[in-house]
């Protein structure tokens, strides 16, 4: 099993909709999705982010990843924190190594970030552990649990 979290800096001020998240779909994963997979058949995973269950992008999803088994905004749990790998680990993987030390500016810390994802090590174990992940989250009836 693979997993790969892809780093995206987006401009100051700018809300991630529907429109630009597609816009990033299509410049970013499809390209990506097809020189790793080819033909094989793949799942994607994503939260309950607005721009990510709004139609447009589950039908958008459903007509440009004919081998993607995506995970539908109704079959995600609306609070699915401990469902989501980068916010039950990645994420504070990542500031522990990228914030270590103060950065003098945006630039430096988006310089960390990079090289912390670049070195974070843990994603197989952590794809490993999802089937637990989900059974826990079926006992808790999609509550939160540790």
């Amino acid at each position: 099993m693979f997993i790969l979290s892809i780093i995206l800096f987006v401009k100051e001020g700018v809300k991630i909709n529907r429109w630009n998240y597609m816009e990033m779909l299509e410049e970013l994963l499809l390209p990506w999705a097809s020189d790793l997979f080819g033909d094989e058949e793949w799942c994607f995973q994503q939260d309950s982010d607005s721009a990510h269950k709004a139609n447009e992008i589950q039908d958008w999803l459903s007509e440009h990843c004919p081998d993607c088994d995506f995970i539908t905004r109704e079959e995600w749990p609306p609070n699915s924190p401990d469902l989501n790998s980068l916010d039950y680990a990645v994420w504070s993987i990542m500031e522990e190594k990228a914030c270590a030390k103060p950065h003098k500016d945006v630039e430096s810390l988006k310089r960390a970030l990079i090289k912390a994802s670049d070195e974070i090590n843990v994603l197989e174990k952590i794809v490993d552990n999802f089937p637990k992940r989900l059974k826990a989250c079926v006992e808790a009836k999609g509550g939160h649990f540790e």
